[in-house]
């Protein structure tokens, strides 16, 4: 989602990579004996350390190129390196690197390349690695992929080569230190004027929801939105596999998946996650992202007295939740009878985000479900995107029935 109009950082070539600030070009050669002199030292990167080192080396620089290459070093042994100032731009939601000149942005209008470089294919290996050091993932010839969440709430993916060919591939989810307001959303364009009160019904009437749709177009972003909806007194408890909800509201408990360590050991799994969160007192219970075996605790509870529970789903459209959901269950050793029936008890509505050529995410279509002659559960169109308004569908009564307690809704 993009996060508004944000200033356009677009720093200039320098052979290759970034200049470091307040200083010319380091060469690669010198920052490289200067990186290893501080790694074999122990030291930190400050300027007196590196004065040292390049004195080590026989060079004698000015204060303003020892400042200069203490920047950089410092940016790239404890910083993002040349991803620093684009990871900065509140209008970057995601930046991806496929190669040492191809680094990408999106700022909600699609990818843009960049001309942020880095001096070569191990520069780009380096700061993968140590991103996922900071994360406590392991990534290395034996393991050479890891997905995981910076301290700042990052998403981390990277990928080594030979499995990534020619260059280490990294990817990097932006999250937001607060979430859009459902206002915001209206603006961008995401929610059609009107919408909102709907938006703002469904959660009054603690109906369960899932939000489907492909990967990046904002379902995670519209969900911390409409959880921000949430009553004050209310306990929300989420279970993510990578904490990227950020609802405003008073009272979130936030549980994260754990990898196995090195022995084996540790797994914490979504499936565990709630399991524990029936435990916890939940008002509404919330799954990031609804992929494994977890479906069936979820439905479960959703079936036991657990209202206004809601997560995310990946489909093609609201059309192909059942099936998608009917998919995980079976892997998970539910039938498809029993699958159906906690199914139809505990969903209510469905609402189906896409992503245009144009990079813009909306609220294509809303569903509700509705059990057949066979006993199958099906998805019925309430309302479709309309740029001036939903429009309704044949589902539509049916779904202000739903919200009628709350005198929203109405036609």
């Amino acid at each position: 989602m993009s996060a508004g109009t944000g200033p356009v950082w677009a720093p200039r070539r320098m052979g290759g990579a970034q200049a470091p600030a307040g200083g010319r070009h380091m060469p690669p050669g010198l920052l490289d004996g200067v990186r290893q002199w501080l790694v074999e030292s122990g030291a930190e990167p400050t300027p007196a350390r590196v004065a040292q080192a390049l004195r080590e080396q026989g060079r004698v620089l000015g204060d303003a190129e020892v400042l200069g290459a203490a920047a950089q070093l410092r940016s790239e042994l404890v910083g993002s390196g040349p991803l620093e100032a684009l990871l900065a731009d509140p209008s970057v939601t995601d930046v991806l690197v496929t190669a040492p000149d191809r680094v990408w942005v999106d700022r909600g209008g699609g990818l843009e390349l960049t001309s942020v470089c880095f001096p070569d294919p191990a520069a780009v290996r380096r700061l993968a690695k140590r991103l996922a050091a900071v994360a406590g993932r392991r990534l290395d010839d034996a393991r050479p992929w890891a997905d995981a969440r910076l301290p700042d709430g990052t998403r981390l993916h990277a990928v080594l080569p030979p499995v990534a060919v020619g260059c280490t591939s990294l990817s990097l989810r932006v999250v937001r230190p607060r979430a859009f307001t459902l206002g915001e959303l209206v603006a961008a364009g995401t929610v059609p004027p009107g919408g909102e009160r709907v938006l703002r019904a469904l959660i009054e009437a603690r109906l369960s929801f899932l939000i489907s749709g492909g990967t990046g177009s904002g379902k995670t972003t519209l969900l911390s939105a409409l959880l921000g909806l949430v009553g004050r007194g209310e306990r929300i408890v989420l279970a993510e596999d990578s904490a990227e909800l950020r609802p405003d509201h008073p009272h979130v408990v936030r549980l994260e998946t754990r990898p196995a360590n090195q022995e084996g050991a540790g797994l914490v799994t979504l499936q565990d996650l709630v399991r524990q969160a029936l435990r916890m007192r939940p008002d509404r219970l919330v799954v990031g992202e609804v992929r494994g075996p977890e479906v069936v605790h979820l439905l479960a509870a959703l079936n036991t007295g657990h209202e206004g529970g809601s997560g995310t789903l990946h489909a093609n459209a609201a059309a192909d939740v059942p099936a998608r959901l009917e998919a995980l269950g079976t892997a998970a050793g539910l039938d498809r009878a029993a699958l159906h029936s906690q199914l139809a008890a505990a969903l209510s509505v469905v609402l189906h985000l896409v992503r245009d050529r144009s990079g813009r995410r909306r609220i294509a279509e809303v569903h509700v479900l509705e059990r057949d002659a066979s006993g199958l559960v099906r998805t019925v169109p309430a309302l479709r995107w309309g740029p001036d308004a939903f429009a309704y569908e044949q589902g539509w009564e049916r779904l202000r029935g739903l919200l009628r307690n709350e005198g929203e809704g109405e036609r």
